[in-house]
């Protein structure tokens, strides 16, 4: 049965891929790419695209309205290293977006709603290792601010008015087809670029900076499963860990020298190493697991090898 859909942010490193995999899934008619700016050639020539503000609660109503959207993804957001330059426009962006589509929500214009939190959301007196569903969580960057703020708003509008939203907090996400965002696991995917280009690579990390990461194709199916799942399965409506592989930039950097000898990588940490030193270098996702059956299918080894093969085809 073919669904409403609208994806706001669907121009970013993970919209772009989940607009293309939902309209594989449910036709391109059904689902509504939008975002600030206009997106790449395949994403525009494959389907309807809005131009749209995800803080604009009227603009998003009138689309919703005009294409009698049933679900909403809100993919839109500033991520942790670029909130940390601009914190009051990431506020500003990841929190009154939420409020739009969860009012949607409440006034029952829309049915469903997937947002995305994020491993920011823990701190650095969160357990490290295999870090719990439930567990203390004092972030300390804007991003993870904005994100534990909109995991207890998603609980809210669910308990108080019967909002169906789903959640996953997403690990560090991995893709050859389109760039980082500005997040502080971006390492992992310009490592790949530069292994082929230069040969060499100087990460922004420590080498030992063990952090959860993820293969993009696992995070869609991960996101669309979550929202095909029956709701009385559903325990949590906050954000469900979701985890696939843990690595650090050594252990990256050896898995390419396995496919690239002559690859070397060097060590300059930056900025982005203060927020780092504040997450999870794993998380317990068997809620996840036990809830709605995730199981990831990319590990390291398999990630490096796709990577590597996709983008020499580039």
């Amino acid at each position: 049965m073919q669904k409403s859909i609208l994806i706001l942010g669907a121009c970013g490193q993970i919209g772009t891929e989940l607009t293309m995999a939902l309209r594989e899934k449910h036709g391109s008619g059904s689902v509504v790419a939008s975002d600030i700016r206009e997106g790449s050639k395949t994403l525009m020539d494959s389907g309807p695209f809005e131009l749209l503000d995800a803080t604009d609660y009227e603009a998003i109503e009138n689309v919703v309205m005009h294409y009698e959207i049933e679900e909403v993804y809100l993919m839109a957001a500033m991520l942790s290293a670029t909130a940390e330059k601009f914190p009051m426009r990431a506020w500003n962006l990841n929190m009154n977006s939420l409020f739009n589509v969860l009012n949607l929500a409440k006034d029952k214009k829309i049915d469903k709603v997937f947002w995305p939190s994020s491993i920011a959301v823990f701190g650095p007196n969160t357990p490290k290792d295999e870090t719990p569903q439930h567990t203390m969580m004092e972030p300390s960057t804007v991003y993870g601010i904005s994100k534990q703020s909109g995991e207890r708003w998603c609980e809210y509008y669910h308990k108080k008015y019967g909002v169906d939203v789903r959640s996953v907090r997403y690990p560090g996400l991995i893709s050859w087809k389109t760039q980082p965002g500005g997040g502080t696991t971006d390492y992992a995917v310009e490592i790949f670029h530069k292994a082929l280009s230069d040969k060499k690579y100087t990460s922004f990390l420590t080498e030992w900076t063990k952090l959860p990461m993820m293969y993009m194709d696992d995070a869609i199916r991960a996101t669309i499963n979550l929202m095909e799942a029956e709701p009385e399965h559903l325990q949590i409506r906050s954000s469900y860990n979701l985890g696939a592989m843990s690595f650090a930039p050594r252990e990256l950097a050896a898995c390419i020298k396995e496919h690239i000898p002559d690859f070397e990588i060097f060590y300059a940490p930056d900025f982005r190493q203060e927020i780092a030193n504040t997450w999870p270098a794993s998380v317990d996702d068997s809620k996840a697991s036990q809830d709605w059956g995730w199981e990831p299918a990319f590990d390291l080894e398999k990630t490096t090898d796709v990577m590597l093969k996709s983008l020499k085809g580039k």
